[in-house]
């Protein structure tokens, strides 16, 4: 998140539920961002930022519909007017999920050359949820370890049923990482939204 005022020098601030995440982001010391552990429940931030971001498919982890109001409603406060919101959410249509198997590793850098692999098995699927389990290990290393995930899966047109309910209104909208358009086939649905006076 951005704040709206202040000298140049005044950085950003990340706001993360995990600890290991902080943990991993403060080793970047010539980074100017303010490390906070909590989530948007736990703020109360006031017209303090001109943009926030949820990264790495964040929005999906919002699971229920009050959960997910409850969430934009918290981003519209934080927000300056005029500020924006963007995140990305994969496009329930696309059926991302179906490609999940233990035969379809992803290798992840790890740093200093090394690798990380990753297999997802999905175990349930349930409307707009799905339920995972993620394992990573190192090839040739020690045992792999185990991480339990559910996502939810919106529709193209389902995002903006939410934002019209919280306040902030679509800028801009994309359906890949290149700036494709958004549309049938398109993996994202990535969104830039923007908060409109009251």
């Amino acid at each position: 998140m951005r704040p709206r005022t202040g000298p140049p020098d005044i950085g950003c601030a990340r706001l993360d539920p995990g600890a290991g995440m902080l943990e991993q982001a403060r080793r970047r010391p010539e980074l100017d961002i303010e490390w906070i552990l909590g989530d948007l429940g736990s703020m109360s931030w006031e017209r303090e930022f001109d943009f926030v971001v949820m990264t790495g498919h964040a929005f999906q982890m919002l699971l229920g519909d009050d959960e997910l109001r409850a969430a934009l409603g918290a981003v519209r406060a934080a927000l300056t007017d005029g500020g924006q919101f963007g995140f990305e959410t994969r496009d329930l249509l696309t059926r991302a999920w179906e490609s999940w198997t233990t035969e379809t590793p992803v290798e992840v850098a790890a740093g200093a050359g090394a690798s990380m692999r990753m297999t997802r098995q999905v175990r349930s699927v349930d409307g707009e949820i799905v339920v995972f389990t993620s394992t990573f290990g190192v090839p040739g290393g020690s045992a792999p370890g185990d991480s339990d995930s559910t996502l939810r899966f919106l529709g193209a047109d389902r995002p903006d049923v939410f934002l019209a309910g919280a306040g902030p209104a679509v800028d801009e909208r994309y359906g890949d990482r290149a700036g494709g358009p958004p549309g049938e086939g398109s993996p994202e649905i990535i969104t830039v939204a923007r908060r409109t006076p009251a």
